[in-house]
């Protein structure tokens, strides 16, 4: 564990839904005395007060392109602060001037589905319909809003398929490749 002072580093965690970036993120940040934020937390959160569920407010989100830039706004107001690790599916392009390490996950469709389901507690062929609708939704308001095309992962500093791979797996190395980026035992 490292003690966080000044600044202190900014790691950014993306990824498509359902391929771990939130459970790799916040242990990450568990493991390095960091603060951890999630885009997706305060996402569900907007969706609740609003009373809508994940994809009605990502269909909102396609009318509306203050809903995204709130949620951005968000994450810089965190990045700013330091000594943070950011889980959010477009903070390693929003981010990257700021950003310490950009870390990409992703995973097959169906593995993501699974993960979701089981996450969830619901059918597999709901929590499938709900992740390709999801991307389907952040690639078109990402590209409208941004101009940013989610399959160039030249940003990245680390892009990890997670698909056959255990989370332990992933997470270890994720976490050696972090602590060599920053210097770290």
């Amino acid at each position: 564990m490292m003690a966080c002072q000044g600044k202190g580093p900014i790691i950014v965690i993306s990824g498509q839904p359902g391929s771990g970036k939130s459970t790799y993120a916040r242990r990450l940040a568990d493991d390095l005395g960091l603060r951890y934020f999630t885009t997706g937390q305060a996402f569900r959160e907007l969706a609740k007060r609003l009373g809508m569920n994940l994809m009605e407010l990502n269909e909102a989100a396609e009318r509306d392109p203050s809903i995204d830039l709130e949620i951005d706004r968000a994450a810089l107001r965190e990045a700013e602060k330091g000594c943070v690790v950011i889980d959010s599916h477009l903070a390693g392009w929003t981010l990257r001037e700021v950003a310490d390490v950009a870390i990409y996950v992703k995973a097959s469709l169906p593995v993501r589905a699974q993960r979701l389901a089981l996450r969830d507690s619901r059918p597999y062929a709901e929590a499938l319909r709900e992740a390709s609708g999801r991307e389907l939704s952040h690639w078109r308001r990402f590209y409208e809003y941004y101009g940013v095309d989610l399959r160039d992962l030249s940003g990245y500093d680390l892009v990890l398929d997670t698909t056959r791979l255990s989370v332990e797996e992933a997470y270890d190395i994720i976490l050696t490749f972090v602590k060599k980026s920053l210097g770290l035992r």
